[in-house]
């Protein structure tokens, strides 16, 4: 069975969309999915499955749905793609604190309006790199007055997104190496 990562987006972020991780790592183990890790409470899961990716992500959506009440957009990376996105690491030279440097996961690549649109959001010590479907970030001064991490975490990227600081990146790699 191939390890895969399944990302959450927007649960457990303030009174709504809660969700507890024993109770997530139950269901999903009773969908089939085996070896069901989860690391803190952001909806981040390392598991295995030989199912494809479209149907893992697709059977979390539906069952978290049905389960819990509310939509949570999902995005699935294998092992393999979380180990490239890890080994790219294309701004290691000036994101010297994990917690400020940011991986935006998405569904499908930006169109290219959209990044320049981001790209012209970034202040002059911020840093934005797109490869395929990760847009890595570097927020030197944080992300909570960055205009630029604004547009990453909204909607409006055209594509589902979800963004995870270095240090949960390079952690969940570990936990899907484990396996």
């Amino acid at each position: 069975m191939d390890r895969q990562v399944v990302l959450l987006r927007g649960i457990n972020l303030g009174p709504n969309r809660r969700i507890a991780m024993p109770q997530l790592r139950e269901l999903l183990a009773t969908e089939g999915f085996e070896d069901v890790r989860t690391y803190v409470q952001s909806g981040n899961i390392v598991l295995s499955s030989d199912l494809p990716l479209d149907v893992v992500q697709r059977k979390c959506e539906e069952r978290i749905a049905h389960h819990f009440g509310f939509d949570a957009p999902v995005i699935v990376r294998t092992r393999a793609e979380l180990e490239q996105v890890v080994a790219r690491n294309p701004l290691a030279d000036v994101a010297v604190n994990p917690k400020r440097y940011q991986v935006t996961f998405l569904s499908d690549e930006l169109d290219g309006d959209v990044l320049r649109q981001l790209q012209a959001r970034a202040t002059e010590s911020e840093r934005l790199v797109a490869i395929g479907r990760e847009l890595y970030a570097w927020h030197p001064e944080g992300v909570a007055r960055s205009k630029l991490w604004a547009q990453l975490a909204g909607t409006g990227l055209g594509v589902t997104a979800t963004a995870r600081n270095w240090t949960t990146v390079t952690t969940l790699l570990d936990m899907a190496q484990e396996g």
